[in-house]
């Protein structure tokens, strides 16, 4: 692996960080040292991590490798995505438009929401009794 051709990026989603390295392959992704499809167990989210490879129209010509840290599947997928789409960026930036108008170089800042004291969840409140 020569460093010209590899490129790096950081994606983050909720409390999960994704450090994703790609270098012209044959399309093996490699996540946490498993494959993706080992690694991801539904179609949706699968389609969703491949979603930045459809869109440059770059499906199987690149060697994915992950380490995802954090968060739950959701999260890391999301980040992954988001560390994908930058990658790909940063091999060729003629990409950026057709990834942001997807969304896929946005990062999500959608948190969880703190819970707070006299009451049992972040919105939710005790029941009330007027008697």
């Amino acid at each position: 692996m020569s460093e010209a051709t590899t490129y790096c990026a950081t994606g983050r989603r909720k409390t999960s960080v994704a450090r994703v390295w790609i270098t012209p392959g044959t399309g093996r992704i490699t996540i946490n040292n498993r494959p993706f499809e080992e690694y991801v167990p539904t179609v949706t989210l699968q389609n969703s991590l491949l979603e930045p490879f459809q869109r440059a129209k770059l499906t199987n010509k690149f060697d994915v490798k992950v380490v995802a840290k954090g968060g739950g599947m959701t999260g890391q997928v999301g980040a992954i995505r988001l560390g994908i789409s930058r990658a790909l960026c940063e091999h060729d930036e003629e990409l950026r438009p057709a990834l942001k108008e997807a969304g896929l170089m946005r990062r999500d800042p959608r948190q969880k929401e703190r819970k707070k004291y006299g009451q049992p969840g972040a919105r939710k409140k005790f029941q009330f009794s007027k008697r």
